[in-house]
């Protein structure tokens, strides 16, 4: 079982929540802390093992814990996923083979693509497709179809798996904090269409990439994970593309652990990363 806990920070409140799970018999396997001293805010991750009655176990911490306590207790069993997906590969590629190896930490549902380009490869694995195309519908009718497929399951989480659709606020709010979304550029750097032609006219020496969590503002949602790699005058818009794949793929991949295993916790616009 892993607890998460954020609230105002306060002496002692790793000690309370220590005696709380000894009073129930629970062994602590590992413990993360951290205070954000400009906003006085603390921040835990517990991770734990043996028998707990988690309906009492919720109470006893609300009554020893300040007041805006914010208190996950989730099992370790494997987070359910659905992928939404357009036309590129490589980041479903990837997830669908950790998928199939079991070490994705989640279980794919399905996969939902508004062009048929990637329902061959979900079929060689067994993982079910539905088409739900934009063409000449209105993105009210669009959206209301792909919430109505994602409702048939009980994903824990959307995986925008180069998803070139753009969201409305109104359905974002649907699933807050519950969409994760790779970017094809360092954010806040390059935002919005071609990033790679941005970045090569730009004449920058590093690209990268930036796993998020969607908001209604678009691409400046809580960063989850980033990373960059060097490039120089030799590099084309194309070789830079080629590059920025691989690193989309790593970036991505890094982000689902992390938010897997319970390891983000969201303030705001920022995050916690306890890895």
């Amino acid at each position: 079982m892993i607890i998460v806990i954020q609230c105002s920070d306060q002496v002692g409140l790793v000690a309370t929540v220590s005696n709380v799970l000894a009073k129930n018999i629970i062994n602590i396997i590992s413990m993360r802390e951290h205070v954000d001293t400009a906003s006085k805010r603390f921040f835990l991750r517990v991770e734990t093992e043996g028998a707990a009655n988690t309906v009492s176990l919720l109470p006893q911490l609300k009554e020893v814990l300040p007041a805006n306590a914010n208190i996950q207790i989730n099992p370790i069993p494997e987070k359910k996923i659905i992928v939404l997906v357009t036309k590129e590969y490589h980041c479903l590629s990837d997830i669908l083979i950790r998928n199939h190896f079991k070490t994705l930490r989640a279980a794919v549902q399905c996969v939902i693509g508004n062009h048929a380009s990637l329902q061959d490869i979900c079929q060689r694995f067994d993982i079910p497709f539905h088409l739900t195309s934009h063409e000449n519908v209105s993105k009210e009718s669009f959206e209301s179809d792909l919430l109505g497929l994602i409702q048939k399951y009980t994903a824990d989480y959307l995986v925008l798996a180069k998803f070139m659709r753009i969201l409305s606020p109104t359905f974002v709010t649907h699933f807050p904090m519950r969409i994760i979304n790779i970017h094809h550029s360092f954010l806040p750097a390059f935002a919005g269409a071609n990033p790679y032609r941005q970045a090569y006219e730009r004449g920058v020496k590093l690209i990268g990439a930036t796993a998020h969590f969607v908001t209604d503002l678009l691409d400046e949602g809580p960063i989850i994970a980033q990373q960059i790699i060097p490039v120089n005058h030799s590099f084309t818009p194309t070789d830079m593309m080629r590059a920025g794949k691989e690193i989309e793929t790593s970036v991505l991949a890094k982000a689902l652990h992390l938010v897997f295993e319970d390891r983000i916790l969201v303030y705001g616009n920022r995050t916690v990363v306890f890895e």
